[in-house]
């Protein structure tokens, strides 16, 4: 016994800020972010927020599967920019959708958090303690940037992605999950805080600070070797895999992951080019755009990755 995928859905903003947009808020212009990143244009929170996003995915998701919002009995949301540290924002998808039964709760791991939440959502069903769970990732990472820093505020767009597992005799076939602390500054965001008996403390990193050579040089070399690693556990074939859902971080980092595992580029489908990287939220965005454009056929085996702050990997195998 297992679980599986049996909805998708996915929330975008509606506010659309192109390359040539930035280029009269920092020092830059489309062909320097487009040949570097791969990335022509991004969503920008207004009036939405990480929690409406949730939930508007999560609808859909519900709606993809033919599930009710009172059916399900677990509600993870991956998230590195929640709207208030309390509720938590599975809570407040929870009260959005009315349901009254769900555990709900938010998890940290940042880019990779949604294969974080899908591993835990998948091992309460496998022990048990759920039947049907929401994973979802949502992210307003326009919210932790500076946007005077055109390192960074040319990469990131926010948005939301959701599923809907449940048991089922297939579908998740193995994970493999990993984490490297020691390299934590690599990408770091203190926010803000005030408390009256530190006094007035000036944080370090009050937005999101990134080494980019870092972080490539990790993402280039963990994610193709945690493929491997799970291709070996779980004694599957890198050519009976039929789809790569990569976290949509850079064009050149998913080129340079298929160079070294002697994958076509046909294999890794792409979306950063219109949503920039979207955090926990980009593979499930990725996942859903797929399903409803009729890529995904049942049996296909995927493989999911999604790598960032942390520093922060995890890989899955599935059966559509």
């Amino acid at each position: 016994m297992t679980s599986r995928i049996v909805g998708t859905g996915h929330c975008v903003p509606e506010t659309v800020i192109t390359n040539d947009d930035l280029s009269k808020i920092v020092d830059t212009n489309d062909e320097w972010i487009s040949s570097r990143t791969g990335i022509k244009s991004r969503r920008i929170v207004k009036e939405e927020n990480t929690s409406y996003m949730a939930y508007m995915a999560a609808k859909q998701a519900l709606d993809n599967a033919n599930i009710l919002p009172e059916d399900i009995d677990l509600i993870i949301v991956a998230t590195s920019t929640p709207d208030t540290i309390f509720p938590n924002t599975a809570c407040c998808v929870q009260g959005l959708l009315n349901n009254k039964k769900a555990v709900c709760f938010d998890l940290n791991a940042a880019c990779s958090g949604f294969i974080y939440a899908l591993n835990v959502a998948h091992s309460h069903i496998v022990a048990k303690m759920a039947k049907k769970a929401l994973v979802i990732g949502s992210e307003c990472m326009s919210k932790v940037i500076n946007w005077k820093d055109r390192g960074t505020c040319v990469l990131f767009g926010d948005g939301a992605g959701a599923v809907v597992i449940e048991e089922s005799k297939e579908g998740f076939i193995h994970t493999v999950v990993g984490s490297d602390g020691s390299k934590g500054e690599a990408i770091i965001c203190d926010g803000h805080s005030n408390s009256y008996f530190e006094g007035e403390k000036e944080k370090k990193h009050p937005f999101t600070e990134m080494n980019g050579q870092e972080v490539f040089r990790f993402a280039v070399k963990k994610v193709p070797e945690s493929i491997g690693q799970l291709l070996e556990k779980s004694n599957t074939l890198i050519e009976e895999i039929d789809w790569y859902i990569l976290h949509q971080a850079n064009e050149r980092i998913i080129s340079s992951v298929s160079k070294r595992l002697g994958v076509p580029m046909e294999k890794f489908p792409i979306n950063l080019e219109q949503y920039g990287n979207t955090s926990a939220a980009s593979v499930p965005i990725l996942l859903d755009e797929m399903n409803r454009n009729g890529m995904l056929k049942k049996g296909d085996k995927i493989v999911i990755s999604g790598f960032g702050a942390g520093l922060t990997w995890g890989t899955s195998l599935l059966i559509w």
